[in-house]
């Protein structure tokens, strides 16, 4: 594996403890924050400056962090700390359908599609 990936794995893993204190310290509420994660999202995916050659995957690999994190902090706002490896399959596994985000957003509840798709696995923690 890429050393760089392994440096990003920790990187990941410290933005979503300190997005997860600015929840618990009441700074931004968890919708306020699925939101900004949902726009940095739509923002990633949609640029008009790509390159139009650009494949899916690579939109994919650019929108991980937003999704990663969406999935992390509503999992941790539930009380669950799954790994990283559980939570980045869940972003992965949903890849081909746009990972569930979508269906996500037109949930009554931020996070019902995604918080469903991490659980079963929430035990082996």
């Amino acid at each position: 594996m890429n050393t760089a990936n392994l440096q990003l794995e920790g990187i990941y893993a410290v933005m979503a403890a300190l997005i997860g204190v600015v929840r618990d310290k009441r700074f931004l509420g968890d919708e306020e924050i699925d939101q900004l994660l949902a726009g940095v999202e739509e923002a990633l995916a949609s640029d008009p400056d790509r390159p139009a050659e650009l494949r899916g995957a690579n939109v994919d690999a650019i929108c991980f962090p937003t999704r990663f994190l969406r999935l992390a902090l509503h999992a941790s706002s539930e009380g669950h700390q799954p790994s990283f490896a559980q939570v980045a399959s869940r972003v992965h596994a949903g890849r081909s359908k746009r990972d569930g985000l979508t269906a996500r957003r037109d949930a009554g509840k931020p996070g019902d599609v995604a918080l469903a798709q991490i659980q079963p696995s929430l035990g082996r923690n």
